[in-house]
């Protein structure tokens, strides 16, 4: 039985597929050019010889006819040498061909060995690639052993610095306790404070504080003398007079009872006019008065600085020597 035919198909057949040629043209070399080119010459030139010797047989079979000529004899020798003549030429077409192709062998074997010396720079540097990354890969292993060695031996040295510090810490701790306790003990004993201003402590009345600078302490021999004197003079503000010295006390009263002058010392002229005058005058501050004013005032007191004396306290020396009067009456 006879199988049916499978039924036609409607359309255009697809086209055929072109093959691909590559990116890349090969490259050909000046050698394999050169082989071409002589392989294609001997070609040429073998029809050449080929041709000649059908020529030469012809011409042979020719001049052994019974009706051969000279002319036909001529023929023969004439393509014998043009025959040889091209087998010459042949051979040395041949020989250029072996040498092209000598050539071009050792230019393979050149380029085979530029691409060996490629491939094992490749291969060089793949390997040096591969132990690169193979040292950074053992790297980052030692590195990671070595910090968790490092990790642990750090942990313990920290451990004994914390356990030397906390037994510092709670002897520290200890200690302050202790002074913290004795104090709270301190206060505990201690009554409770009232709230306000303490009581101010019974104190005698004390004589009205002087303005000025305090008066030097009198020597021995000047607190023998009688209290009259040295009360009757009345107290001045301001710096007191310095205490008389052991020489000026052997002297009589009226040279002793003059106060020291501040300032500059009168000249030698008028110091014996003077002298008299400045024995009996309170001490003055300042510079002391000229010559020509001391002789036309002799009887005014000179003018003191500062604020002049309180009445009371000049009244107070003037009213002293007056009770001994009245005892005696």
């Amino acid at each position: 039985m006879a199988k049916p035919k499978a039924p036609a198909k409607r359309g255009r057949k697809p086209a055929a597929k072109k093959p691909v040629a590559s990116a890349k043209p090969a490259v050909v070399s000046p050698e394999a050019k050169a082989v071409d080119k002589a392989v294609a010459a001997l070609s040429k030139h073998q029809e050449r010889v080929d041709k000649a010797a059908d020529k030469l047989k012809q011409a042979k079979a020719k001049a052994s006819s019974p009706k051969a000529t000279a002319a036909s004899k001529r023929a023969v020798a004439t393509a014998a040498a043009s025959l040889k003549a091209l087998k010459e030429t042949l051979a040395t077409l041949r020989q250029t061909v072996a040498s092209a192709k000598k050539d071009q062998k050792v230019a393979e074997l050149k380029a085979r060995i530029a691409a060996t010396k490629e491939k094992a720079t490749e291969a060089l540097a793949e390997f040096e690639t591969t132990l690169a990354d193979k040292a950074q890969a053992d790297l980052d292993k030692a590195l990671a052993k070595f910090s968790s060695q490092w990790s642990a031996k750090r942990k313990k040295l920290d451990a004994k610095k914390v356990k030397a510090k906390a037994k510092v810490q709670v002897k520290s701790a200890a200690t302050a306790a202790k002074k913290l306790e004795s104090a709270v003990k301190a206060l505990e004993a201690k009554p409770a404070a009232s709230r306000g201003r303490p009581a101010k402590a019974a104190t005698t009345k004390a004589a009205p504080k002087k303005r000025g600078r305090p008066a030097k302490a009198a020597t021995a021999k000047a607190a023998t003398k009688p209290a009259a004197k040295t009360t009757a003079a009345p107290k001045k503000r301001g710096r007191p007079a310095k205490a008389a010295t052991t020489k000026a006390a052997a002297k009589p009263a009226a040279t002793t009872t003059a106060p020291k002058k501040r300032g500059r010392p009168a000249k030698a002229a008028t110091a014996a006019k003077t002298a008299a005058k400045t024995a009996a005058a309170p001490k003055k501050r300042g510079r002391p008065a000229k010559a020509a004013t001391a002789a036309a005032k002799p009887a005014t007191a000179p003018k003191k600085r500062g604020r002049p004396a309180k009445a009371a306290a000049t009244s107070a020396p003037a009213a002293a020597p007056a009770a001994p009067e009245a005892d005696k009456s």
